[in-house]
C-alpha cells in the first residue's frame, strides 16, 4: 500500500541537537456521564516509558525524541461503559504495540515515509482488531472509538485521524486545528452549507462518519506538521473541545505555562460549561536545540501527507466535487441521526448513504434537473403564444 512520496527535508538545524517535550495529560468522567470511555497513551517508541491510563499522568514528564520518536494518542470511546472503554483501550493497546514492532524493530531507513506508513497501518490494524472483537462477542457489538495519533520525529508531527477528537498547535498565541473532524458538521460547513458557529450549536454535531471498530474498513486521514521551538500540541476529545474553543484554548495556555495546570485548568472549563461528555487532554510542549524558532513564513494547519491508502488519497483518486446541499440538509443526505454507541449496520447504512450522495453520476444530476425545468419550460411557452395572440388582437383593432 506504499507510494513513492516527496516531501520537503526536516528542516532540523542539527541532527545531533535534541527535541525536549514536556508532557502531561488528564482524564475526567465529566458531570454527565456514569463511566469514562476515554483513554490516552504517551510513549518513548525506543524506550521503556509508555502510559495509557484512565485517569491522569502522575506528574508532568520531560522527554526526548531521540531517533525512533514518541507517540501521543486520544481516543474516545463509544457503545456503552464497558464497550467504549474496552474500544479505546483497545485500539491505544493495539497502536503501540504495532507502532512499535513494525519501527522500532525495522531494519529499514528511519525517514518519513516508513514513520507515516507505519501510523497509518498501526491504525488500520487497531480498527480490524476492535472489530473482530466486536463479531466474536455480541454484547460489545457496535462498539467503536475515535482515534488521534501524533507521532513526533525530529522536528515533524505525523498525525493519523479517526472521528472528531482533535489536535491543535498553538503557536505565537493562536491555536490552529491542524486535524480536521471526520463529521457530518464538517463536511456541511466545506460544502458552503453551514457555518463554523451554526456547526458547533447543531444537534447533529455528534454524528461522526468514521471511527475504529464498526466497520471492516477504515481511511484514515494522515497529515504532518513542522513542530517549531516553543510550540505546544493539544491533543483532546470532544468533550473540551466541543465546549471550549480554539480561541480559549489558547488563552488558557498562554497564561499557563505549566503543562499539568494547562490541562487541568482545560478540563475545569469544560466542566464549568456543563461537562456533558467525558474529558480527555494532552498537553506537549516543545523546546531544544533541535528546533528552529517560528517565522512567519511557516504553515499551520491541515496539511495532508501523501501516502496510499488514506484519505486524501482516495479521495484524489476518486476525483469526487460534492454538488451543494440543499437548504435541508437532512433530508437531501438521507442520513438517520447516529449518536455514539449506535449498531454497526446503522453506522455502515448512514455512511453510504452520504457517500452516495456525494457519488452520483453527472449525466444523472443532468438529467434529474431537465425533468424539474419540465414544467416551467411549458409555462413560459405558453405565455409567449398568448402574448403573441394579444400583439396581434392589438395591431388588427
Amino acid at each position: 500500500m506504499t507510494a513513492s512520496v516527496s516531501t520537503p527535508p526536516s528542516s532540523q538545524s542539527d541532527d545531533n541537537q535534541p527535541v525536549v517535550v514536556r508532557v502531561f495529560a488528564l482524564t475526567d468522567v465529566g458531570h454527565t456521564r456514569e463511566h469514562n470511555e476515554d483513554s490516552f497513551l504517551i510513549a518513548e517508541l525506543a524506550g521503556p516509558q509508555a502510559v495509557t491510563f484512565h485517569a491522569s499522568l502522575p506528574q508532568a514528564t520531560s522527554m526526548t525524541g531521540g531517533r525512533h520518536g514518541l507517540l501521543f494518542m486520544v481516543a474516545d470511546g463509544m457503545g456503552g461503559a464497558a464497550s467504549g472503554e474496552l474500544a479505546s483501550s483497545m485500539a491505544s493497546e493495539a497502536i503501540l504495540e504495532s507502532v512499535r514492532g513494525n519501527w522500532t524493530g525495522s531494519t529499514d531507513t528511519l525517514n518519513a515515509e516508513s514513520f507515516a506508513t507505519v501510523l497509518r497501518d498501526a491504525t488500520e490494524q487497531a480498527n480490524s482488531r476492535i472489530h473482530q472483537h466486536s463479531r466474536d462477542f455480541p454484547e460489545h457489538r457496535g462498539m467503536g472509538t475515535t482515534a488521534t495519533i501524533a507521532g513526533l520525529l525530529e522536528d515533524r508531527l505525523y498525525l493519523a485521524q479517526v472521528g472528531d477528537s482533535r489536535a491543535y498547535v498553538i503557536r505565537k498565541g493562536k491555536a490552529i486545528q491542524i486535524t480536521k473532524d471526520q463529521s457530518l458538521m464538517q463536511r456541511l460547513i466545506e460544502a458552503g452549507e453551514l457555518t463554523e458557529a451554526e456547526a458547533e450549536s447543531s444537534e447533529r454535531r455528534n454524528i461522526i462518519l468514521q471511527a475504529l471498530g464498526p466497520d471492516a474498513h477504515v481511511t484514515v486521514d494522515l497529515t504532518f506538521q513542522q513542530v517549531r521551538r516553543g510550540d505546544t500540541l493539544i491533543l483532546c476529545s470532544d468533550g473540551l473541545s466541543g465546549l471550549v474553543r480554539g480561541e480559549e484554548i489558547a488563552r488558557l495556555a498562554n497564561a499557563e505555562r505549566d503543562v499539568e495546570q494547562l490541562c487541568r485548568r482545560l478540563v475545569d472549563r469544560a466542566n464549568e460549561l456543563g461537562g456533558p461528555d467525558n474529558i480527555t487532554v494532552i498537553a506537549a510542549q516543545f523546546d531544544g536545540d533541535g528546533l528552529l524558532p517560528a517565522t512567519d513564513r511557516d504553515e499551520l494547519g491541515h496539511k495532508p501527507f501523501p501516502l496510499a491508502g488514506t484519505l486524501a488519497e482516495e479521495e484524489r483518486a476518486a476525483r469526487i466535487k460534492p454538488p451543494p446541499f440543499k437548504s435541508d440538509p437532512t433530508p437531501a443526505l438521507g442520513i438517520p441521526r447516529i449518536e455514539r454507541g449506535t449498531l454497526e449496520d446503522e453506522f455502515a447504512r448512514a455512511r453510504a448513504a452520504e457517500e452516495e450522495r456525494y457519488t452520483k453520476p453527472e449525466d444523472e444530476v443532468i438529467e434529474e434537473r431537465k425533468k424539474k425545468a419540465q414544467p416551467i419550460m411549458a409555462i413560459l411557452i405558453v405565455l409567449a403564444v398568448l402574448a403573441a395572440i394579444v400583439t396581434v388582437w392589438m395591431v388588427l383593432t
